[in-house]
């Protein structure tokens, strides 16, 4: 089966109705218009030398481009490369020259300093506006992606050293269009707003793949601006809307939520942490309705979902496992985890990448062999409940050992976004004489809180050795490319506080 299949379906059933809309020009297309470019751009790039199993990358902001690329490469067998646009310019090079893509596309993209081929994007659609109609007997000489093939190539931020590049195939994209669609109820008379950047797996996988994949509409953003989501709520009718936690607190800040007309909405989606409950409820005195994800990049992205109803009964879950995702929790003795008991998440399925590029032991590091099946490791520490409801607790790497006793940030940072006036919490470890490592808590809040009050909230709540022994109060928390907390960038600044 090839994975361009479901485009060309509803190219026939949905010809007329629009796919993509962007925003920043106007450009829209319908699907027949989209497949017909498509196979326009997949003979552009043949004529670069793209062709199977070659990598060829993009440079820029959220376009229609994006999704002209990742299905073109489907065409050729290809794999599509979208590139991280807010990268310095060392940080690119040092990438591309990793990757050496066939063809490198992009405005002024001949700057940098690489041995890459490459083609400025505006010459190239000049030739596609000049081509004639492909005749499908051309397009079926072509050595199209099956589901086994690699199709899009995304890079993980890279915490330390070279990212990695992790390779998304057929069944992977498809097995997470069909079950996002079924599980979270999507239709194809949705409409949706995409401002999450495309070399982050949220961009075409959280709502843009799958709504095509139902012959819906995704209006394309160059980026998050708050202002801009409540236009278009109101000028688009958007149904469904994808955001981080931090992007919705923005939204309820801004002095346009309590007089926007959000009728359109079904629901939003929240994603890449958990979403306070307090912020939840303010949502909902306006009838708007939450969901919750949970995943990643190598697996998914879309694994758990908390379904609207347990918003606020099941608070801080990530929700229970979609159907197609198998998980297991691991102890650190290796033994499976019991209810409330802390361990690795695993997860298996045919959402699991295919590796990591140029780096298949790596890849092969994070797999475990449970029963005969293999398991990606996802370094996050979870618990679930009597329910089967799942709790993020941390990450491995940031649970920290305070008096010989294990601390995990996550159950911290939960209890801490229940104080008043507080809408996120960051708990990191820092050195300490005594206990050899304590917390210090950032609270996001305009009130200050001293340490004595912490220590008082948390008496009841949390066993002494959890509690926070430095805090620090911010309007505002650092924040990476992707919306989520630089939590590293805390972790610094904790550590640099107490030398």
């Amino acid at each position: 089966m090839r994975w361009l299949e479901f485009l060309e379906k509803n190219a026939k059933e949905f010809s007329s109705k629009t796919a993509l809309i962007e925003q920043a020009t106007g450009r829209s297309l319908t699907y027949s218009e989209l497949l017909t470019l498509v196979d326009k751009w997949a003979l552009v790039l043949r004529e670069h030398g793209v062709g199977g199993g070659d990598t060829f990358a993009y440079l820029s902001s959220n376009k229609l481009e994006h999704m002209l690329f990742l299905l073109a490469a489907a065409r050729l067998k290809a794999i599509f490369v979208p590139m991280n646009f807010r990268l310095a310019k060392g940080e690119l090079e040092k990438i591309l020259n990793n990757l050496s893509p066939k063809l490198f596309i992009g405005n002024g993209v001949n700057e940098l300093s690489t041995n890459c081929p490459y083609a400025d994007i505006q010459s190239l659609q000049e030739k596609i506006s000049q081509m004639p109609e492909v005749s499908t007997d051309l397009i079926a000489t072509l050595d199209q992606a099956t589901l086994n093939d690699p199709i899009l190539m995304l890079y993980t931020s890279g915490s330390t050293g070279l990212p990695k590049g992790v390779l998304l195939h057929g069944k992977m994209l498809l097995t997470n269009m069909r079950e996002t669609c079924v599980n979270w109820g999507l239709k194809s008379t949705d409409i949706t707003l995409v401002e999450t950047p495309f070399f982050h797996t949220g961009g075409y996988n959280v709502l843009c793949l799958p709504l095509m994949y139902l012959g819906a509409t995704s209006i394309l953003a160059d980026s998050f601006k708050a202002q801009n989501v409540f236009k278009t709520i109101e000028e688009n009718k958007i149904t469904v809307y994808f955001g981080v936690p931090t992007m919705f607190q923005m939204l309820y800040e801004h002095e346009l939520f309590k007089t926007t007309d959000f009728s359109s909405v079904r629901f939003f989606i929240s994603g890449g942490a958990a979403c306070s409950v307090q912020l939840i409820e303010e949502f909902q005195k306006y009838k708007i309705l939450f969901k919750q994800g949970f995943g990643l990049t190598e697996v998914g992205p879309n694994c758990f979902l908390l379904d609207e109803k347990f918003a606020i009964t099941k608070q801080g879950s990530i929700g229970k496992p979609m159907p197609h995702s198998d998980v297991v929790v691991l102890k650190q003795n290796g033994d499976r985890a019991n209810v409330f008991e802390p361990g690795e998440l695993l997860i298996r399925g045919d959402h699991l990448s295919m590796g990591y590029y140029r780096d298949e032991m790596k890849f092969k590091e994070s797999l475990k062999i449970i029963d005969g099946k293999e398991y990606f490791s996802t370094g996050d520490l979870v618990q679930f409940d009597e329910d089967n409801f799942f709790y993020v607790v941390g990450r491995i790497k940031d649970m920290y050992i305070s008096g010989g006793e294990n601390v995990y940030p996550g159950e911290i940072e939960k209890i801490a976004v229940t104080i008043p006036d507080v809408h996120d919490a960051v708990v990191v470890a820092v050195k300490d004489e005594r206990w050899g490592e304590v917390g210090h808590i950032f609270l996001k809040t305009e009130q200050s809180y001293d340490l004595n009050f912490i220590k008082e909230f948390f008496n009841d709540k949390l066993s002494r050795y959890k509690h926070p022994h430095h805090v620090t109060c911010l309007k505002d928390f650092p924040v990476l490319a992707n919306g989520k907390v630089d939590r590293k960038k805390m972790f610094e600044q904790a550590n640099n506080s107490v030398r």
